[in-house]
């Protein structure tokens, strides 16, 4: 039988969530706010092809915030959406996941190739509270004029300074300053800018 982890916390899973604190994804507002990011996600979809008006509308409500001159190609992967925030002219190429139990700040001007992973999840490593299925997040935030080359994948807590590129396929565990060439798994700067 599991632990009851918050038997002297009265806030719901949800709020714990947001707090930023561990929590367990069985709350139903958890699950609502979830199904509403993937009916949004499928629509945008959808509208990009049809209507790219109505895309934006679209986008824009599924999102935290979008600035102005944002293109994204669909599919795009999201937990909720709203914790997500695009700073203007940012391009994202195709199949963006980005799971936002914490927040992600996108800068202005970046640029994201496909397939990028902005992970905020974490999970413990010990094996009892994990099967207990306890998790947390940490925010993830890219700084302006970054571009994250094909296949990247953030972990969650990282910050990428402004003007750095990652290489494809890097795996990026710790911060990136500013005005570097980041490559590799774990990614590390081979060069300044």
């Amino acid at each position: 039988m599991p632990t009851d982890h918050f038997a002297d916390d009265p806030r719901s899973n949800l709020e714990r969530m947001l707090a930023g604190d561990l929590y367990i994804a069985d709350d139903p507002e958890i699950a609502t706010r979830q199904q509403r990011a993937m009916r949004l996600a499928a629509r945008y979809e959808e509208a990009f092809l049809d209507d790219p008006g109505k895309a934006g509308e679209v986008l824009t409500d599924l999102l935290g915030s979008v600035g102005e001159g944002v293109e994204l190609r669909p599919p795009l992967y999201v937990d909720y959406g709203s914790n997500i925030s695009i700073g203007a002219r940012t391009f994202v190429n195709y199949r963006l996941t980005a799971l936002d139990v914490a927040r992600i700040t996108i800068g202005e001007d970046c640029q994201i190739g496909p397939g990028v992973q902005l992970l905020t999840p974490t999970h413990p490593v010990e094996p009892g509270p994990r099967r207990d299925k306890l998790e947390a997040a940490l925010p993830i935030t890219v700084g302006d004029n970054v571009w994250l080359g094909g296949g990247v994948i953030v972990c969650p807590g990282v910050t990428i300074g402004d003007n750095s590129v990652i290489g494809a396929g890097a795996v990026v565990t710790k911060d990136v300053p500013a005005n570097v060439v980041a490559v590799g798994n774990p990614a590390r700067p081979v060069r300044e800018i």
